[in-house]
C-alpha cells in the first residue's frame, strides 16, 4: 500500500517537528484525488514530548477550512522527538480515522527515514510507501 504526497508537504512536516523539538508536533493533511497537497499544522494541546492531541475546537476549525478549500481529509501527522517513528501503543489506540494515513516524524539523528507513514486499522499498523507526487 502507498500514499502520494507532494514533496513540499514532507519538508513542511519536518520543519514543523524541528520547530518544536521538546514536544510532539501534530497536524492534519488534506488534498484531492488521494494526493496530499496541503498541511494544516495544529497545536499540541497536551504540550507533551510523548503524546499529542488537537483540541476539539481547533480540530473543528481545521476541518471547516478543508471543506471551504474543497479538500479531502487524507491524513494526520505527529512527531516522536526522542524515539523512532513507529506507531506507539497510544498512537494505535487513538487512530480513529481508519482510511487516513498516519505520518510520524522522528527527530533522532541518523534515522534512515525521518518521515514514515502508516495505515492503522482495527488495532494494526501497516507501513505505507510514501510516493512523491509532482504537482
Amino acid at each position: 500500500m502507498s500514499i502520494r504526497v507532494h514533496a513540499g508537504i514532507v519538508e513542511e512536516m519536518l520543519r514543523h517537528a524541528r520547530s518544536e523539538p521538546g514536544m510532539e508536533c501534530c497536524g492534519l493533511l488534506a488534498g484531492l484525488g488521494g494526493v496530499i497537497t496541503k498541511i494544516f499544522p495544529a497545536k499540541n494541546a497536551l504540550a507533551s514530548p510523548t503524546a499529542y492531541e488537537i483540541a476539539p475546537q481547533e480540530l473543528f476549525q481545521l476541518f471547516r477550512r478543508m471543506r471551504e478549500e474543497g479538500l479531502d481529509h487524507l491524513g494526520h501527522y505527529h512527531s516522536h522527538p526522542a524515539s523512532e517513528n513507529v506507531p506507539s501503543t497510544r498512537d494505535v489506540e487513538l487512530a480513529y480515522y481508519p482510511h487516513d494515513a498516519y505520518f510520524i516524524i522522528s527527530l533522532l539523528p541518523g534515522v534512515p527515514h525521518p518521515v514514515r507513514a502508516f495505515s492503522i486499522r482495527e488495532g494494526h499498523a501497516e507501513e505505507l510507501e510514501i510516493g512523491i507526487a509532482d504537482i
